[in-house]
């Protein structure tokens, strides 16, 4: 409880759009979750909202802890969920990078979550990638998306969970018309940026101490631009061994 309460302190501090962000605390249901970021301009647009309604967040989170609650929550080996705030922010961010068809990587996907929220989002035509270093964590979100709404897309293969170093990517299912890292990398990854299909979108928290949420577009001439969205607080993007010994 000391550790979920920390998180939820850290994200009262750090998180994007904080001050007008409800705590979610009270809240049973998905739907009414959506609703609430919905009310308070977090989710702006139907399509986000319905991939967040279609995919039950309490799938993704560990037993015992309100899965509802707008708060990043412990889900061990030193990752965590998003809050949902968060997650709805990336989403927006990225929606007309996940049109029907499109290709989308998850780096630090961790429970599976938004690498669900991709998936639905793009379709079975698409594709939708997670990468994630730990795997445990990997067969965690195997199982997770199982039970959820993109078991369908899991068992047809245009969703896929791979372990593998999220810094260089996933070559395999390259170029990518969108990218989310889900942890703060020192800089931005090279090999993300040559993976980011022309016309595409990357969203990544950057910093150490101070960190902001990055959004890096591929011009269509191969051109990049750089804009920081928010500040915002995430665990480090790190090697395996780094995140396990917590560093």
């Amino acid at each position: 409880m000391m550790r979920w309460s920390w998180l939820c302190f850290t994200s009262i501090l750090f998180h994007v759009c904080v001050q007008r962000v409800w705590t979610g605390i009270g809240i049973q249901k998905n739907k009414q979750m959506v609703e609430h970021l919905k009310h308070y301009g977090v989710v702006r647009s139907n399509k986000v909202a319905e991939v967040m309604e279609t995919v039950d967040r309490a799938m993704f989170v560990p037993e015992g802890i309100p899965p509802y609650v707008d708060c990043p929550m412990d889900i061990g080996y030193n990752a965590t969920i998003s809050a949902p705030h968060m997650h709805a922010s990336c989403l927006q961010l990225l929606e007309q990078n996940l049109q029907p068809g499109m290709h989308a990587l998850d780096v630090g996907s961790g429970s599976g979550y938004l690498t669900a929220c991709f998936a639905v989002m793009v379709g079975p035509q698409g594709r939708a990638v997670g990468v994630e270093h730990i795997p445990e964590l990997v067969a965690y979100s195997i199982k997770n998306v199982q039970n959820s709404a993109a078991a369908p897309l899991l068992q047809k293969g245009s969703l896929s969970m791979h372990v593998g170093d999220g810094r260089l990517g996933w070559p395999e299912s390259a170029p990518y018309d969108a990218i989310h890292v889900g942890a703060a990398a020192a800089e931005i990854p090279p090999a993300l940026i040559e993976q980011l299909r022309p016309g595409g979108r990357l969203v990544i928290p950057v910093g150490n101490i101070n960190q902001d949420l990055k959004v890096v577009d591929k011009n269509l001439d191969g051109s990049i631009s750089v804009r920081s969205e928010a500040s915002v607080r995430y665990v480090p993007l790190t090697s395996r061994e780094a995140q396990l010994r917590g560093d």
